[in-house]
């Protein structure tokens, strides 16, 4: 016969992790340098995403 490999479910802990902070509010953002104009407001805008969720957030200068 050949060799049954057991596959390990991922704990609660490390499916959820990082993703506790973002529901409650906290995100972590990172400003995204590629996008700084937009062309539908004509403004300088500043882009920022969550490196945790991936949510975006973005800001008029």
């Amino acid at each position: 016969m050949s060799n049954v490999v057991q596959f390990k479910r991922p704990s609660l802990k490390e499916e959820h992790k990082g993703n506790t902070l973002c529901k409650s509010g906290f995100h972590k953002w990172v400003i995204i340098t590629e996008k700084q104009f937009d062309v539908k407001q004509g403004k300088l805008v500043t882009s920022y995403q969550c490196s945790r969720c991936g949510k975006n957030k973005v800001k008029a200068i």
